[in-house]
């Protein structure tokens, strides 16, 4: 650990130049008397560091002075996918192993291509939280990253909807998915390929016993096949809907993307009064109702009537309401 704590050191310092110690310790995320003690070793050891005092002082190398230890661990090569995301990568545990093979990188990049990397970052930010959403706790995130990376079986108790709402499985992690700020995991369970969604483990405990990975499995199409399998499971029944044109035009912001869809293949042709009449996709009549309150007055249900009725008793309660 502290031998890749000193590397860190040194190629902070070849990256940046002169760094304070306090400003080491934040970066190494150490007390201020760990970096005194990890300088005077990189002395005793040979690497030429400096000490400038007074104001604007602080660690530096000698001029000239390059590491060339900067091949990147198997590890650290891994976290590179995910340099983009460092939420993501620290979620997963790998946060400082991210941080130590960004510093290797940059400190084999020539100086023109290492300002090149500092431009693209100031210009470009990925963020892949969702919006509206309280940030959810992932407690076991880190045990299940290092269960699909090590090929080691797990047992796990994990809440789901139908009775019972608890279950225990045995499972095969095969990999980790991060889709619009939500965590979800693949794992084989029984023989079959399944898809879970993190928060939802209550126990997780990591076996000692390994497993093989399926031959051919690819978490990328895995993952789009189940994410259109379950679009298609989740949408079980249809409404049509009269729609004005304020409507059709705010239905991709707030209604699911099943229903934006339907409406940006093409709607059909307006009426006389300019209203719309669509075929939509909708959960079950219970959230489909939630769905089309949000259009208020630019939406009419035609189908079902169970619908019609639902929305009808709503206007009337609303009505009574204000009046």
């Amino acid at each position: 650990m502290r031998a890749s704590r000193l590397l860190s050191l040194v190629l902070l310092l070849q990256d940046r130049g002169r760094l304070t110690a306090q400003q080491l310790a934040a970066e190494l995320d150490v007390s201020v008397r760990t970096v005194y003690r990890d300088v005077e070793a990189l002395g005793a050891a040979g690497v030429p560091v400096y000490a400038e005092l007074g104001a604007g002082g602080g660690y530096q190398l000698v001029d000239g002075y390059r590491t060339r230890l900067t091949g990147l661990t198997p590890q650290e090569a891994g976290a590179i996918l995910l340099a983009g995301v460092p939420e993501a990568a620290a979620e997963l545990g790998l946060g400082a192993v991210l941080t130590t093979a960004e510093l290797k990188l940059r400190a084999s990049l020539p100086a023109r291509l290492a300002r090149h990397v500092d431009e693209i970052r100031d210009r470009f930010h990925l963020d892949p939280a969702g919006w509206f959403r309280e940030t959810e706790t992932h407690p076991h995130l880190t045990a299940l990253a290092g269960a699909v990376w090590n090929r080691r079986r797990a047992r796990m108790r994990y809440r789901r909807h139908r009775a019972p709402h608890e279950v225990d499985r045995l499972i095969d992690p095969l990999g980790i998915v991060l889709k619009a700020g939500v965590w979800y995991f693949v794992a084989r369970v029984d023989g079959s390929a399944r898809t879970y969604r993190v928060s939802t483990i209550l126990d997780l405990t990591v076996l000692d016993e390994t497993f093989e990975r399926p031959e051919g499995f690819d978490l990328a199409t895995t993952w789009a096949e189940w994410a259109i399998d379950f679009e298609r499971r989740l949408h079980r029944g249809v409404a049509t809907v009269r729609v004005s044109p304020a409507g059709l035009e705010r239905i991709p912001y707030l209604m699911t993307r099943a229903m934006a869809r339907n409406v940006s293949s093409g709607p059909g042709s307006p009426d006389p009064d300019g209203w719309t009449t669509i075929t939509l996709p909708i959960e079950s009549v219970r959230h489909a109702h939630a769905e089309f309150l949000r259009l208020g007055e630019d939406v009419e249900v035609l189908e079902p009537a169970e619908l019609r009725d639902m929305m009808r008793a709503s206007a009337a309660a609303m009505t009574r309401l204000y009046g």
